[in-house]
């Protein structure tokens, strides 16, 4: 099949969801949602997408992606032969996403959806027991979405087949395609038709994703939405020249103001460490990592999103895991290794139209790192030298700073969670179950305890072409006949 060429922008209006090719409980159930108008992610692929083609999207973390792949493979699932009531159902559709909190987030996109046109989703990833995701295949389900390492547990324990699958899904595409993920993703997508679509979507589409590109996609097209064409500004970045004495006291000062605050650290123990320090100076703060039980990660992140406490301290595994939509400030306390993690760090505000500022804390340490990571990232922020009290702090966070104690989140929990072992991951307990390893890789990138990162998870902290709507053929294909849709 031959390449397209040139590019396509979109100088039309966004289309409605109601103009898309969409079953009317699709558009009735996004209209209960509030959500109308297409994000230019979504209004760009999903033409290719729900006519069966294999598309790599790109745009920046909060453009809408999850929906851009949500819409056309419930559609094509709702319209196929397969979706027949009465009968025991395989998975039709399967999406790989490389966290735990990711899986959840993008399952919540998905249900409702599928719901509305009779298709049953479930979630697939490790830290909790097998029994209830084996129920969930063996009752039958239309789309999985999944972390690699437990759902290939399943496929090598017959729990559950995927000779039936239609669509493909790699979400964070270029993460998926890191040392780690590669092989067990190759292995699931190696237990699919060579003929299902596939459909990569991520905030970079570099070199690790042509990997998968190659081996698995027929004459797939980009689409690629440049940061000038997404919907609402782009996060103004700075960076703030600190001394070590008070790196504390400038983080919380910026996060008593008012607002949510996403806090990275490079390490677990750096995030348990600066949670415990915020707590302490009056600002409720929690803490995500991959040292938590899955139930804590859950509350935690449930807090957050909440009204609970408007502090969350994280590592890099938060990065790809968390939509929330009013964060208006993050902040690097540790700068990451690496450009990509930055890019998808910062991309946790300036959400969904939404405005944000993204905040690097320098020290004489990093300050020649933070440099490499703003050429590479391809910002320019602008630069202070800080101290506790500056008018700068009050420009970039607004608003009167509260000191107040932490919040019983206990009382908040709901009953079913109370109880049941939360808390950190400790050597006691019923012994571990199939794929244990496999499901602990999910966690592996948040860094050595009380170090610098190992050199693998420093790779699993990860993450160029044109303007709104184009749309190519990527450079890196296999070509073969056009799939029957």
């Amino acid at each position: 099949m031959g390449a397209d060429s040139g590019a396509v922008v979109l100088d039309r209006a966004l289309r409605t969801f109601a103009d898309l090719d969409l079953a009317p409980e699709i558009v009735a159930e996004l209209e209960r949602q509030g959500l109308t108008t297409c994000f230019p992610i979504q209004d760009a692929t999903f033409d290719d997408a729900a006519s069966g083609r294999d598309v790599l999207g790109k745009g920046r973390t909060g453009s809408g992606k999850t929906l851009a792949f949500a819409l056309p493979l419930v559609s094509r699932l709702a319209t196929g032969t397969s979706n027949r009531p009465g009968r025991r159902k395989v998975p039709r559709a399967l999406v790989l996403v490389p966290t735990r909190e990711l899986a959840n987030q993008v399952r919540e996109v998905i249900a409702p959806l599928a719901g509305a046109v009779s298709l049953r989703t479930t979630v697939v990833y490790g830290g909790v027991g097998y029994g209830k995701q084996i129920g969930a295949f063996r009752d039958g389900v239309d789309i999985v979405v999944a972390c690699p390492g437990r759902m290939l547990d399943h496929v090598q324990s017959n729990n559950v087949d995927l000779s039936r699958i239609e669509v493909c899904v790699l979400d964070e595409a270029d993460h998926m395609a890191e040392l780690g993920f590669l092989e067990d993703v190759k292995r699931l997508l190696d237990e699919t038709p060579e003929d299902a679509q596939r459909l990569l979507f991520s905030a970079t589409l570099d070199r690790g994703v042509d990997k998968i590109v190659r081996r698995y996609l027929v004459d797939p097209v980009v689409h690629e939405i440049s940061t000038d064409d997404n919907d609402g500004p782009p996060a103004v970045h700075y960076f703030f020249k600190v001394s070590q004495d008070r790196r504390l006291d400038v983080i919380a000062d910026l996060c008593a103001a008012p607002g949510k605050s996403l806090v990275f650290t490079r390490t677990k123990h750096g995030a348990r460490k600066l949670a415990a320090a915020l707590v302490k100076a009056g600002v409720p703060s929690l803490e995500l990592h991959g040292d938590l039980s899955q139930n804590i990660r859950a509350r935690n992140l449930a807090a957050f999103a909440g009204r609970g406490v408007d502090t969350l301290v994280a590592t890099d595994i938060a990065a790809r895991g968390i939509h929330v939509d009013d964060v208006s400030l993050v902040i690097h306390a540790d700068p990451p290794e690496e450009h990509k993690a930055f890019l998808h760090r910062s991309g946790r505000t300036a959400r969904a139209g939404a405005s944000g500022n993204v905040i690097t804390i320098v020290t004489d340490a990093t300050k020649r790192h933070a440099r490499r990571l703003a050429k590479d990232a391809g910002i320019t922020p602008e630069h202070h030298d800080v101290a506790p009290g500056d008018e700068v702090l009050a420009m970039v966070a607004p608003g009167e700073r509260v000191r107040r104690e932490m919040p019983d989140l206990e009382e908040r929990r709901p009953a079913q969670l109370r109880g049941r072992g939360d808390g950190l991951r400790g050597k006691g307990g019923r012994g571990r179950r199939q794929g244990h390893s496999r499901d602990r890789r999910e966690d592996r990138r948040d860094g050595a305890r009380g170090g610098a990162p190992r050199r693998r998870d420093d790779r699993h902290s990860n993450e160029d072409r044109g303007r709104s709507g184009r749309h190519s053929e990527h450079p890196s294909v296999r070509s073969g006949p056009k799939r029957a849709n």
